[in-house]
């Protein structure tokens, strides 16, 4: 068997990983981020078109709709999931037929959706957002608009709360952060007295409310990268946990009871990897109009950071 490295040179293929991934994924990605870091990477990871180049391969190591916003935004690629069956059940509580019906119905409303969404649906939007800037994609919409946001009520909700601004809220969820409750965050709290708990804004607004901070995963890093506290509780997806260590060895992290776990995020392993860079297999592939579709909502959002 090759090894990963040869496999990436020779397929001129660059790893792209979640957070919320297996650590040893996590080890041999070339860069590691949340939904909105992995879109502008693969933004920026373009087929240069030289004569005799060998076309890029980028490896998406996340969900289902982390892949098909790779190739959305890096159309000319060969994008590679190494496991197809790992999906987002948030991102299949709405489809573009539902959100067709609604729309035809409220022709005048603004389409916020949230990034954990297919790429038939954000086809039917007009801005996407990602946990990091739901906030400032909501402010950035003239106050005389009506907004649908979807599919997550909690980060809607919280969204919401921030801004002081009325939206319609899709029913739809990450069944993993909505399972964290109040109770869940005080027991934790309790036990750990003086660390800072640290949740996902995808959590419900009364675990929220509770949290010392509500940040995205990215955002998670960076508090505690930079803060001056030697223990946190963290309430999201604990393969995180994986990468604060790393970069923090001397600081104590542990997560709430029982550990968020997204079993989807766990069934990408460096076995997968390889397999998938040395047969090629597990191409994402999109109609070219879908993606010119999907393609204008994801850019919007990111002209805005």
């Amino acid at each position: 068997m090759k090894s990963l490295e040869l496999l990436k040179r020779e397929r001129n293929a660059i790893i792209l990983a979640h957070n919320y991934v297996a650590g040893e994924v996590q080890d041999v990605a070339d860069f590691v981020g949340d939904s909105l870091e992995l879109a502008i990477k693969a933004k920026n990871f373009c087929n240069d078109g030289s004569a005799g180049r060998l076309r890029h391969t980028l490896v998406c190591c996340g969900v289902s709709f982390m892949a098909e916003t790779a190739k959305i935004l890096s159309p000319d690629s060969v994008v590679l999931h190494p496991v197809p069956a790992a999906g987002c059940p948030m991102a299949d509580m709405v489809t573009a037929e539902s959100l067709r019906a609604w729309r035809s119905a409220h022709p005048a409303t603004v389409v916020v959706a949230y990034v954990n969404t297919t790429a038939a649906t954000k086809a039917e939007v007009d801005i996407c957002c990602t946990s990091s800037n739901a906030e400032r994609v909501v402010r950035s919409i003239p106050a005389d608009k009506e907004i649908l946001f979807l599919p997550d009520r909690n980060l809607g909700e919280n969204v919401i709360n921030a801004t002081r601004r009325k939206m319609v809220l899709w029913d739809g969820c990450c069944p993993i952060h909505d399972r964290i409750t109040p109770e869940i965050a005080l027991v934790a709290k309790a036990a750990h007295p003086g660390a800072p708990l640290l949740v996902h804004p995808e959590c419900l607004p009364s675990v929220v409310a509770i949290a010392d901070k509500s940040l995205s995963t990215a955002g998670m890093l960076k508090f505690v990268n930079e803060s001056s506290a030697q223990k946190f509780i963290i309430g999201t997806e604990y393969g995180i946990l994986h990468r604060m260590r790393k970069e923090n060895p001397g600081k104590e992290f542990v997560t709430l009871a029982p550990a968020p776990s997204c079993p989807d995020m766990k069934l990408l392993t460096l076995e997968s990897v390889v397999d998938a860079l040395e047969n090629m297999r597990h191409v994402v592939e999109l109609p070219v109009a879908l993606m010119d579709a999907a393609r204008k909502p994801i850019e919007r959002m990111i002209n805005l950071q």
